[in-house]
């Protein structure tokens, strides 16, 4: 039974936990004395955190990899806006030891009705071309096992068990009500360009122990392999339109928006930009969710820095409840340390020699 989960953090700020977790990632870094320390960001089903082993490194580091599961006992704390776990003392984790129901995220709502809602819309699509084309990618049962199971990112949004189809689904849902606002937009265009944006994720992220990158996701990322999997499909249909095909294709590349944001291309016609904008509102209002669902037991309605936002976020029902102070300023010095600030020294509780985690 898992004792601590990371969702738990504000009520035991300051203690000092003892729980199992999945590695994330792991990274060996030099302190200023040129020891080494450990980097480490740890999962569990509610969240992730990042944590750091600053002494007995060299007997712990080689004894556990990213993906490993791990016994950890270690004080809880506040740095930089940010919970970070503080290791005293860690152990490798056998597999018969863990209920891995625990470790991976997984989203409250029904996966089944998600995947009937995203048939409907596609149900719904008129073109001749575009709706066959979306009706094999569902039918393929290798593809229809994955979107139903996979993340639509690592960390930054909808990162949970069938986040890639409650994400698609929530697009679906946008897309169509602003089509409505902007009819010189083809709705079935779009609606294809929402169900094929991200289904390359099936392939680049894997999502078995903790969510991270495939090597060919590492190497080609979800817009090559997207391109990859319309090609391989449209090979079922040799009438399709080259001109339409074009179009999906650019539909792909230019999802991201920007170049900044790892977009081959910008949006060059209005279905592109009209994807563009509500994949990154729907991504976005996520994040936020997310984030403010993570803080929600404390009473402060400022709920902290969002690094992939760039921002500190705002409880806006807790603040119209009761108002408070304002967070730290963003360029102020604490806002502005770094993330593997070296303490000069760590509080811990006393450990008795030998105690088992």
């Amino acid at each position: 039974m898992k004792e601590f989960f990371i969702s738990e953090c504000v009520r035991h700020e300051n203690a000092i936990i003892t729980s199992s977790f999945v590695v994330v990632s792991k990274q060996v870094k030099p302190k200023k004395s040129g020891e080494p320390y450990l980097a480490l960001s740890f999962g569990d089903r509610t969240g992730q955190i990042e944590a750091k082993m600053w002494d007995n490194v060299e007997d712990a580091m080689g004894t556990f990899e990213q993906d490993d599961f791990v016994k950890v006992k270690g004080l809880i704390n506040r740095y930089n806006q940010r919970f970070q776990l503080t290791i005293h003392k860690l152990r490798k984790m056998d597999d018969a030891e863990v209920d891995f129901a625990d470790y991976l995220p997984n989203g409250n709502k029904d996966i089944e009705e998600l995947w009937r809602t995203l048939g409907e819309f596609v149900a719904s699509v008129q073109d001749p071309h575009l709706r066959p084309l979306l009706e094999a990618f569902m039918s393929d049962p290798e593809i229809a096992r994955a979107y139903r199971n996979a993340p639509a990112a690592k960390t930054l949004h909808h990162a949970y068990i069938g986040g890639l189809l409650d994400h698609v689904v929530s697009l679906f849902r946008s897309c169509d009500l602003i089509c409505r606002n902007y009819p010189q937009a083809n709705r079935d265009l779009v609606l294809a360009g929402a169900f094929l944006h991200d289904i390359g994720k099936i392939h680049e992220l894997t999502y078995a122990r903790s969510f991270s990158y495939s090597t060919r996701g590492q190497l080609l990322g979800h817009m090559i392999i997207e391109l990859e999997m319309l090609q391989q499909k449209l090979t079922l249909f040799p009438d399709f339109p080259d001109g339409l095909k074009t179009l999906l294709e650019h539909l792909i590349i230019s999802h991201h928006g920007q170049y900044e944001f790892g977009s081959p291309k910008l949006p060059m016609f209005p279905e592109a930009l009209l994807l563009h904008y509500m994949d990154d509102l729907d991504s976005k209002m996520e994040s936020m969710r997310a984030h403010l669902q993570r803080d929600a037991d404390s009473q402060n309605p400022w709920a902290g820095y969002n690094p992939s936002l760039g921002r500190n976020l705002l409880n806006s029902t807790k603040f119209l409840a009761k108002p408070i102070a304002a967070p730290i300023a963003e360029g102020s010095a604490a806002a502005a340390a770094p993330d593997d600030f070296e303490p000069e020294s760590v509080v811990t509780a006393p450990l008795v020699a030998g105690e088992k985690i």
